[in-house]
């Protein structure tokens, strides 16, 4: 009988270890970039830090960014790079901050090309301006709602990325974009073009790695101790160094610690928002 009960126990131990093996946990970056290039972006860096962690990541990605976030508010995913959980209503879905890249402050920017007779805001007044999305925060958001408080009504156009948008301003199919200060560097290094940057924002950090409050505390360790430690080590180094250049970040970049007092800002900036961006 005691045999018999021993070998249950072992069954069930064994069974747990292998459900905990095949549990694959789903990751959800904000599309920075058309899909493809998010796609090349964070593949390899989620491959290396499953490989690391022993926590199975599986990439998952909308059309659009606010497709994207719109699986994490589904909970449809457990890990996420994104600064679209910070106002009041989506704070409270108790995600949990435990990285970032180490670029600069991010800056909401509205530009117009080199060459464009635009020199001032006013001069948007009635005019398209392209956005990735109504979920960007400081490519739309933030931008938006300087435009606002100066009384300069203009009329939105989301692209559904931030490459698109900024694409469709150079096809002539909208005067302006707003955008943050990182990616219109990056697409400028890219693919060769020249903005007129007309106002940017405070800085803000960079998005976030957030966990769900539904994945063991354990698990989260581990994820954020292989992103976090990517840089030092020469393969993750590597990979890092890869796909940055793909999408024209700093060869540098890479991930740091980071805990929610960091996005302090992003929390002020729903105190004052207009309603329709809260």
């Amino acid at each position: 009988m005691i045999a018999r009960l021993f070998l249950t126990i072992a069954a069930l131990i064994c069974a747990a270890q292998a459900f905990a093996q095949d549990t694959v946990y789903r990751f959800s970056p904000v599309n920075q970039w058309d899909i493809n290039k998010t796609a090349a972006y964070w593949n390899p860096i989620i491959q290396y830090v499953s490989e690391k962690s022993g926590v199975r990541l599986q990439l998952k990605i909308g059309r659009t960014s606010a497709d994207t976030t719109s699986y994490v508010l589904a909970q449809e995913v457990e890990f996420v790079f994104s600064n679209h959980l910070f106002s009041p209503e989506r704070d409270a879905l108790g995600w949990k901050v435990f990285g970032r890249r180490n670029a600069p402050e991010l800056r909401g920017q509205i530009a117009v090309p080199a060459d464009s007779p635009i020199t001032r805001l006013e001069e948007l007044k009635g005019q398209e301006v392209a956005f990735a999305g109504p979920e960007a925060f400081i490519g739309y958001k933030v931008p938006y709602a300087h435009l606002l408080s100066r009384g300069i009504d203009v009329k939105v156009v989301f692209g559904g990325n931030q490459n698109a948008a900024i694409a469709q301003m150079f096809a002539g199919k909208a005067r302006a974009v707003g955008s943050n200060s990182m990616l219109i560097d990056g697409y400028a290094n890219r693919e060769n073009k020249q903005f007129r940057i007309l106002w940017t924002s405070e800085g803000y950090h960079d998005l976030a790695l957030m966990a769900s409050s539904k994945v063991p505390e354990k698990d989260v360790r581990a994820v954020a101790a292989a992103f976090i430690g990517m840089s030092k080590d020469p393969r993750g180094r590597d990979i890092l160094h890869r796909a940055s250049r793909e999408v024209g970040l700093d060869a540098d970049a890479h991930f740091v610690p980071a805990s929610g007092a960091d996005y302090a800002p992003y929390r002020r900036f729903y105190q004052t928002a207009p309603a329709a961006l809260r």
